[in-house]
């Protein structure tokens, strides 16, 4: 593919959010703040993914099928929603994060309003003990090459946007559609 029709192929980006997240009026927001536009599919792992229109016509993936994304986000409003991942949740969170390293597909873990100190000095609800906590989250990291990201609510959707063009645009510019 030239880099006419990359271009082409970015110009038509946009996100897809797994039919399991809540339609809240703050994932409402969040979505309208993305930037691009948004369609819902089920998504095999993750809360998020990218599409794009090929120059042939096609999209990379077709929402009508159960969707197994070559990179993915996915996102957790605080430390105690993650906590419960890797507690009362962890056999379902393994689960997904298998399923993604099987698909060889990178995921992005986006924590909202947290930081490595929060974790580190166990500045959250849960009763999860710290250190088992960053034990947790650096294990996911080293074994299901797991990118982790805190950062602030109102930072999620440019973070969502960024990551997933930047990621199609370094598969475009390899050769990996098309």
């Amino acid at each position: 593919m030239d880099i006419f029709d990359q271009k082409q192929v970015l110009e038509s980006f946009h996100v897809i959010v797994d039919n399991r997240e809540q339609d809240t009026p703050r994932a409402k927001e969040r979505y309208s703040n993305i930037g691009v536009p948004i369609e819902r599919a089920t998504l095999d792992y993750g809360d998020y993914t990218f599409n794009a229109m090929l120059p042939t016509g096609t999209p990379i993936y077709d929402i009508g099928t159960r969707i197994k994304p070559t990179c993915v986000i996915e996102r957790k409003m605080d430390l105690d929603e993650l906590a419960q991942c890797f507690t009362r949740n962890r056999e379902r969170f393994t689960k997904e994060f298998k399923r993604a390293k099987e698909n060889n597909a990178r995921v992005y873990l986006l924590v909202e309003n947290a930081s490595y100190e929060k974790l580190i000095n166990g500045r959250y609800k849960s009763r999860f003990n710290s250190k088992a906590f960053i034990g947790s989250v650096t294990a996911f990291m080293v074994r299901y090459n797991m990118g982790l990201l805190f950062c602030r609510e109102e930072s999620t959707p440019a973070l969502i946007r960024e990551i997933l063009y930047r990621d199609l645009k370094e598969r475009l510019e390899r050769g990996d559609y098309g």
